[in-house]
């Protein structure tokens, strides 16, 4: 199933939501509306939102908290793109010159601090904003315990796979969760449906994820930045964790890690030993259970159009190469 099969699905949901994203980051600061245009024309899958839809759609019926959900998880997730762009020095963001780059790093955190501003203006719009209100306040928690954690990690190269799986819940899966979450509350889902949104989404963000840091070992760089970026960043991701598992070579990997602002000779060295031990093809299968995961949580409800929709997008993960 294409994207294009899914957002015909949506309709004029997809266009509402659009409106919705473009209509709150009006400004008369002309600057922000230069580059607020920049970064929409530019945008991603767009992922969260349309994961936000599909499950009030799943759940019961689409409707206008619905769509200003999708539309505050969107904005969000591009204020934590600014925001981490400049937390990582990042200098390029699918295949473009970041904000940071561009504009300097202080301007970038305002911006990002707009487009964050814009998403809760978005959700108290909501006639059950009180509902969901929790839901996105835990998510901002989690967005900057994860980024701090990952940054403490770096510093130290001891992360485990329990700090992995927790920095990219919080950094990917968070979000992914409260797109699913708000959507089913939007469309009054009984508690069930709820919980099964919330168990579909936190598994599709985990998969997510896991499939970017295996494109950071395998992939061609169209993902937008350089393959071996989170490497050079000194992240320690799955596939590394999974070579490392049972090796006599894990301390002396992780110091290589560690020294790679210094050794970038070790950058090499790193990838050879994860091609050998098959850290990539370990991190695959570990990404295939949070899949089924995923489409396991889906079982409970009503089979529909929308299902098919959440299901195909979780399959697609397991093979998408960008």
């Amino acid at each position: 199933m294409s994207r294009d099969t899914v957002l015909s699905i949506l309709g004029n949901n997809w266009t509402s939501v659009q409106r919705i994203i473009a209509d709150s980051l009006r400004s008369d600061v002309g600057l922000l509306n230069i580059v607020n245009a920049e970064i929409i024309s530019h945008g991603g899958k767009m992922l969260r939102p349309m994961v936000c839809l599909l499950m009030a759609g799943a759940c019961g019926e689409i409707n206008e908290d619905s769509c200003l959900y999708a539309a505050a998880s969107e904005l969000l997730h591009n204020a934590t793109l600014l925001h981490d762009d400049v937390a990582d020095e990042s200098d390029t963001r699918r295949g473009m010159p970041t904000m940071r780059s561009r504009l300097g790093p202080s301007r970038a955190v305002l911006l990002g601090d707009f487009w964050l501003a814009k998403s809760v203006d978005t959700i108290l719009q909501a006639k059950s904003a009180e509902s969901v209100r929790n839901i996105f306040s835990r998510t901002l928690s989690d967005l900057a315990e994860g980024e701090m954690l990952q940054l403490e990690k770096s510093g130290t190269a001891d992360t485990s796979e329990a700090d992995y799986l927790r920095i990219i819940h919080c950094k990917t899966a968070s979000l992914f969760e409260t797109a699913g979450l708000s959507g089913a509350v939007s469309a009054g889902a009984p508690q069930s449906y709820i919980e099964a949104a919330g168990e579909y989404s936190r598994a599709l963000g985990t998969a997510f994820q896991i499939k970017d840091d295996i494109l950071d070992y395998t992939g061609d760089g169209s993902l937008g930045k350089p393959v071996g970026i989170d490497l050079l960043e000194k992240k320690i991701t799955l596939p590394l964790l999974c070579a490392m598992k049972d090796s006599p070579r894990e301390a002396e990997i992780r110091k290589a890690v560690l020294q790679i602002d210094s050794h970038r000779e070790n950058y090499e060295e790193i990838s050879k030993f994860v091609a050998q031990r098959g850290g990539v093809e370990k991190a695959a299968e570990v990404l295939d259970k949070y899949v089924e995961k995923a489409q396991k949580a889906l079982e409970i409800l009503p089979k529909s159009r929308y299902t098919e929709c959440l299901a195909e997008i979780a399959r697609f993960n397991a093979i998408r190469t960008k």
